[in-house]
Parts: C-alpha cells; sequence; structure tokens
C-alpha cells in the first residue's frame, strides 16, 4: 500500500477496494482544491474527519441498502458525512422531514425527535451523497470537482461484489447513478427528490421503505428497522476520514 494511501483513515474493507482511486490524477487535484478552498479561509462541510463517515460506519461487506443523497448539508453544524442525516440537537432539514413523513405513511412509524440516522448505517444503510463535501451556504459548489467520480467507483465495487442490494435514487441528480447499477442482481428504487420542492411529484408514497425490506426478507436479509432509536446529542458516530490534512 502506498504512502499516500496509508494516510487516508478509511475502513480497510473499503480501502482494500477503493484505495487505489486516491492514487489518481482526478483525486490529488480534489484534494489540492480542497486545501485551496481552506487556505482561502473558506469553510467547508463536513470536517475532516468526517468526510468518509458513511463508509466508516459500515464495513463493505456488511451494505444492504445504499441511499443516495447530493452533496452534503451546507449550514453549520448539519453535514456529518452522511447523507440526509444531522446529529442530536441540529433540527432535522426540510428534506429529512419529508423523509420522515413517507416513513410514517409507509409503516406507520412516528417521526423521531431529532434527525441522527446513525442508527440506518449500523444495520446495512450506506448514506452516501455524490459529492463528499460542500461550502458553507453554497450548495453545489463542490460537484464537477473529482467527487462524483469516486462515488462511482464506490458503487461499481458495490455492483460488481453484492448481490441483492437495495438502492434509493431520489431526484435525477442521484438517479444518474443507476447506469451502473444491474438491475439483474440489485433493486433500484428510484422516484423524486425528498426536497420540499419535488416531494410531491413523487416522493410522497412511493413506499420505498416497505419496498426495501421486503425485498431483502425475500433474499434472507434482516430488514431495516426505521425507526430511529433516542440518540445521545454530541455523538457523532465515527472518528476517522481526515482527508484532505
Amino acid at each position: 500500500m502506498s504512502e499516500i494511501q496509508d494516510r487516508i483513515q478509511l475502513h480497510p474493507s473499503w480501502k482494500s477496494r477503493i484505495g487505489g482511486e486516491f492514487e489518481q490524477e482526478y483525486m490529488q487535484k480534489l484534494r489540492q482544491f480542497l486545501i485551496r478552498e481552506k487556505q482561502a479561509g473558506k469553510i467547508i462541510y463536513p470536517e475532516g474527519k468526517n468526510i468518509f463517515n458513511a463508509m466508516n460506519l459500515l464495513p463493505f461487506e456488511q451494505v444492504k441498502v445504499v441511499i443516495i443523497g447530493q452533496d452534503p448539508y451546507h449550514g453549520p453544524g448539519q453535514a456529518h458525512g452522511l447523507c440526509f442525516s444531522v446529529l442530536p440537537g441540529v433540527a432535522p432539514p426540510p428534506s429529512l422531514k419529508n423523509i420522515f413523513k413517507e416513513i410514517q405513511d409507509d409503516l406507520g412509524i412516528a417521526p423521531a425527535n431529532h434527525g441522527c440516522l446513525i442508527s440506518w448505517a449500523q444495520q446495512g444503510v450506506l448514506l452516501l451523497n455524490s459529492v463528499l463535501t460542500v461550502e458553507m451556504g453554497r450548495p453545489g459548489s463542490h460537484q464537477g470537482k473529482g467527487w462524483e467520480r469516486f462515488t462511482d467507483a464506490i458503487i461499481g465495487a458495490l455492483c460488481q461484489e453484492h448481490s441483492g442490494l437495495v438502492f434509493f435514487l431520489w431526484g435525477s441528480y442521484a438517479q444518474k447513478k443507476g447506469a451502473l447499477i444491474d438491475q439483474k442482481r440489485h433493486l433500484l428504487l428510484s422516484s423524486a427528490h425528498p426536497s420540499p420542492l419535488s416531494a410531491h411529484r413523487g416522493f410522497f408514497g412511493n413506499r420505498h421503505f416497505s419496498k426495501a425490506n421486503d425485498y431483502l426478507q425475500s433474499h434472507s436479509q434482516t430488514p431495516i428497522q426505521w425507526e430511529l432509536p433516542v440518540c445521545k446529542a454530541g455523538n457523532n458516530g465515527g472518528e476517522n476520514g481526515g482527508w484532505p490534512s
């Protein structure tokens, strides 16, 4: 393993499969871009230690469901490396509130009083944004810098080595990843995005959460408990990530 890969604090199960991406020119350019942005005084979310939280909380072999977001929340204290999730004590953003509403309509589970989705990750749900960083107050600001290729590699590795995964593709941006997924081996669930701007155009009523559990059970997998437990404030669920330094 190279010196570059040694510096990356990424769960070994992921590093053995996608660690080589850090050697590629596009990732080196992305790292330099992030360093320059920080040197220019720009605030980047999530913190460096949390950039790879989605993978560090969930070993490769344990993935059962993949929820693909766009890019991290861009407000202070929101992003912690899991798409759609915020830590306890942070108000759930509108898209997450709509996700909770759909879960209630689909499964009868009342919305939690927090927006921390770590328990989903611990059960096998990979909460993966297509782009893993963002500048404060500027949604989409790090698109086209290389993250999309990196997350393509993540999805490619999952599709190649796993069978019977469930992919949630909400909105046109996430649905671009659908081209990477073999629908003969995996279940692909697409709908509108849960954003207030689009949720009424097909997200509400998609019943993706019950469909996912039905599929997992039909493939002899334990279904996901979508109801969130009480989460203690301040537990970010991950200490690794650390990129760039």
